[in-house]
């Protein structure tokens, strides 16, 4: 069921989400000082491409540097980002089999606010 879920996400959604991630994850990638938002930019696209089946795991050790780089994102990206997710998500799940796609991009919301010191992993 996550195939078929993630192929229809691929398709309607994933790709072109996948796209603005990975390119604004080169953009930051330019200049050293935002080399950590690129990275979570690269997180989140690979992420945002094939979402079913996988899950976010906080890191138990987040630096004060990781608090600081995650509320400059939530003040200067984050919060945009997450209302897109929301938004998206509200009229995803407008249609019956876009319900479980409005449930994937609220599963985004957190990331998308907070990206810094989490990690995209596999579901047992």
């Amino acid at each position: 069921m996550n195939t078929i879920l993630n192929v229809i996400w691929f398709v309607l959604a994933g790709l072109w989400l996948a796209i603005g991630y990975f390119f604004t994850g080169l953009f930051f990638c330019i200049f050293i000082v935002t080399i950590p938002f690129g990275i979570a930019n690269m997180r989140l696209a690979g992420y945002v491409l094939w979402p079913f089946g996988r899950t976010i795991v906080r890191e138990p050790a987040s630096e004060g540097l990781v608090l600081f780089g995650n509320v400059l994102w939530l003040i200067l990206f984050g919060w945009e980002l997450a209302l897109a997710h929301l938004l998206t998500g509200l009229i995803q799940a407008i249609t019956i089999i876009g319900i479980p796609l409005a449930v994937a991009n609220w599963k985004m919301v957190p990331l998308a606010l907070w990206p810094m010191g989490a990690r995209v992993v596999d579901k047992p």
